[in-house]
């Protein structure tokens, strides 16, 4: 690779800790499983769904949805204070995506005299949502996927969720809105949201994270099912001068690492002795981590510190990586955050933990991952909704459009589309 070639000035960069494994290429073959569970739930309906329950989830269910009266109990046994903090995380989410719709409006305009164009913006028809159960009940997680929907004016939400999943998730999709609720997980979940079977609906695009399953499950099915992205890992790194917080860093990052053992975490830093300490200090704070057995590995096998040798090579460096959660610790991290390009979610200032979008802040928490914020970002309400364009024409219009469209044709034979063009404009002048 040539120097002119490089993303960024590697020499320039100098790895205090490098990872020792890569999650680009950590992932188990699972393609082939995945594709026989979405063929047999498609040719099988819910027979196939309730045993591959069995099978992943060591769980053998009766009703695949979860009925009213079961929502509105999980909801009622809820801790009261819990309950407060899902309804004041649902508010914030809702009032931004609220705030965000605000900005996606319908379009009318005349290009040309008699030429009339604009678009409609069409809420989806029926979402499914995909509600992970994972190491821990991820209480945010349904909020996340449902809140937004419903603000886009979904017709119907569909939520599914792992059939061993702790009660507090079901009252979460409740509390969110979610239409129907059904305890399935898995690649089978994905399955039956795409396909449809006798209990669950077919859906039309289909949103949230999940394991390696879900993730070529949403990867298999997609074409004449939408999904919102295909997400690896969680990922935090860390932009720091020498003005950084050596223990608030190092905090952030483990928050972070806690959640899997294939979270990639990282420092980008310019101060040498900022990224030795924080190396230490994460080790501190490892030896009374209730979760480091998570954490730690996570650590030792994706963590990274980087040094760079000037904000432009830590710049550069970082749109390269283009983290999922992107914070900002520098003496001017409004002028830094400006120069930033590729992230998948920006947390500006060292008061901007990335827990709190993660739990009840507003931002949405479901972001790109392994360098998917080069071209994307993460899950908003506009992914909700359709853009569809329209025209229509006067005569006015006609006269202007078809002769170059006509001479466009011909020039590329095809003799069909000048006769489509030209048709009208014919009969207008025996008019």
């Amino acid at each position: 690779m040539t120097a002119s070639s490089e993303p960024y000035p590697s020499a320039k960069v100098l790895w205090v800790k490098s990872p020792e494994r890569s999650a680009e290429n950590d992932n188990k073959p699972v393609a082939e499983l995945v594709a026989g569970v979405l063929s047999d739930v498609k040719a099988r309906g819910d027979a196939a769904v309730r045993e591959y329950s069995v099978k992943f989830d060591k769980s053998e269910i009766g009703a695949l949805e979860i009925s009213m009266d079961e929502r509105e109990a999980a909801v009622a046994a809820l801790d009261p204070q819990t309950r407060k903090d899902t309804e004041f995380a649902i508010a914030n989410v809702r009032r931004f995506a609220e705030a965000q719709l605000a900005t996606i409006l319908p379009l009318e305009m005349e290009s040309l005299p008699g030429v009339h164009m604009g678009h409609r913006v069409i809420p989806i028809t029926r979402v499914g949502c995909y509600v992970p159960g994972g190491r821990f009940p991820l209480l945010s997680a349904p909020i996340m996927t449902i809140v937004p929907a419903k603000v886009a004016g979904v017709g119907e939400v569909i939520a599914c969720l792992p059939p061993n999943a702790h009660p507090a998730m079901v009252a979460g999709c409740h509390l969110s809105g979610a239409d129907r609720v059904f305890r399935i997980g898995g690649a089978q979940a994905i399955a039956a949201m795409a396909y449809g079977t006798e209990s669950v609906p077919a859906v039309m695009k289909i949103m949230g994270p999940g394991n390696a399953f879900v993730n070529e499950a949403k990867r298999q099915v997609f074409g004449p099912v939408g999904i919102d992205q295909l997400a690896g890992p969680s990922e935090i790194y860390i932009l720091a001068d020498e003005t950084g917080d050596v223990e608030m860093i190092a905090t952030d990052l483990l928050a972070q690492a806690e959640h899997d053992v294939r979270t990639r975490v990282g420092l980008i830093t310019t101060d040498r002795k900022l990224a030795e300490a924080v190396v230490v200090e994460v080790e501190r704070q490892l030896e009374g981590l209730s979760t480091a057995s998570v954490a730690a590995p996570a650590w030792r096998d994706y963590g990274e510190v980087a040094v760079c040798e000037d904000e432009a090579t830590m710049i550069a460096y970082s749109d390269f990586i283009a983290a999922e959660h992107l914070q900002v610790h520098t003496r001017d991290p409004h002028g830094m955050a400006k120069k930033l390009t590729n992230y998948g979610s920006l947390f500006i200032g060292e008061l901007a933990s990335v827990v709190y979008s993660d739990k009840c802040s507003g931002t949405n928490h479901t972001l790109p991952t392994m360098a998917a914020g080069r071209y994307t970002g993460g899950l908003w309400v506009g992914a909700y909704v359709k853009i569809a364009t329209h025209q229509w024409l006067t005569e006015e219009g006609v006269k202007l459009v078809a002769p170059p469209a006509a001479r466009q044709a011909a020039s590329e034979t095809l003799e069909g589309h000048r006769r489509a063009a030209q048709l009208r404009l014919d009969r207008m002048q025996v008019r």
